[in-house]
């Protein structure tokens, strides 16, 4: 596409993330305008006389759940964008080093024993580092790890914690935990606390600001690893400092609100349709458009039926029709 038209939708990708921010936040069945938002917001700061009850919906209810799906939406569209270059695959995901399924097993795990949000994001955050962990000493072999070793070993370890899951699931008790656990694994803002975001948002944010740093040696990683190296890049040290970066944003984020599927590949693919494979643009635009794409997905789950509609089931509903159309306009050879 033309520089004209990939400035325009920076210009774009810079203020959908602010606006989808303002606008969600009035959105619900207690229905807020846009000025009245902005009022809100701005009342602590002004002093000024306020409604009790939309000040208490704002600020109680919708405020931290779209913080944390800004920060959820952008961190895993930068993690899978970082996975995608680095292995050179395209259908690569921030769980492709097992780390969404070990955080999910560590989140299952503490909801057995306890409801505490605190020790549930936690150990789950934990159990994130652990598979990462696990699939770099497995994939070592003879003091090196080559990236085949290193994709192969988190299937080993996602399976491995896939099932752990499923055994916690049969242990459950199912009237009190089962139902619990199930709902967590299928993504949820609505357990969005302040104390919970002041965890783990600055987890994601350095995992971030160190993937945009890296963001213009993840287009040298993408050639072999000789060329690599002759360009004068520590190809062993970036690796490893790009998974540990993914690995703290993608843990961050399952133990906040738990597995929000599809956007780590979903949002990847949608940008590089406009800027190409260029990370110094990718990976940026990612940011504003994962930011975007799923605090509107938020506000659909928790306004579209009575009942709230788990992340997940609509973020999948969205991506897969979108791959389908894809797939049928590239025939794979973009993707």
């Amino acid at each position: 596409m033309s520089r004209k038209y990939q400035k325009i939708c920076s210009l774009c990708l810079i203020a959908a993330p602010v606006l989808c921010f303002l606008i969600c936040l009035g959105v619900g069945r207690y229905h807020i305008s846009l000025p009245e938002t902005v009022e809100l917001l701005l009342s602590p700061l002004t002093g000024a006389a306020v409604d009790e009850t939309a000040f208490s919906v704002i600020f109680k209810s919708r405020l931290p759940r779209l913080l944390l799906a800004l920060a959820v939406g952008a961190g895993l569209s930068v993690a899978g964008g970082a996975f995608q270059s680095l292995f050179s695959n395209p259908l690569a995901t921030p769980d492709t080093l097992g780390v969404a399924t070990g955080a999910s097993f560590g989140a299952v795990l503490a909801l057995l024993f306890t409801r505490s949000q605190l020790v549930v994001q936690l150990l789950a955050m934990a159990m994130g580092l652990a598979a990462l962990l696990l699939t770099c000493l497995i994939s070592r072999r003879g003091g090196h790890s080559s990236m085949v070793m290193v994709v192969l070993s988190g299937m080993v370890i996602s399976s491995f914690f896939s099932a752990l899951v499923s055994l916690a699931k049969y242990v459950a008790d199912p009237e009190e935990d089962l139902p619990a656990i199930t709902y967590w694994l299928m993504g949820s803002m609505n357990r969005a606390t302040l104390p919970g975001i002041a965890i783990g948002v600055p987890l994601i944010a350095a995992g971030t600001a160190i993937i945009l740093c890296l963001r213009w040696r993840l287009n040298i990683l993408s050639l072999q690893e000789d060329e690599a190296r002759s360009l004068g890049v520590n190809v062993r040290r970036m690796r490893l400092a790009v998974m540990a970066a993914s690995t703290l944003i993608t843990a961050s984020c399952m133990s906040m609100c738990g597995q929000v599927g599809w956007v780590g590949l979903l949002i990847p693919h949608a940008c590089r349709m406009i800027y190409g494979s260029d990370n110094r643009r990718l990976i940026p635009a990612g940011i504003g458009m994962g930011a975007a794409f799923l605090v509107l997905i938020d506000t659909a789950a928790r306004s579209a039926t009575a009942a709230e509609i788990p992340v997940s089931i609509l973020t999948a509903i969205l991506g897969a029709p979108f791959f389908i159309l894809l797939l049928r306009k590239t025939g794979g050879a973009k993707l």
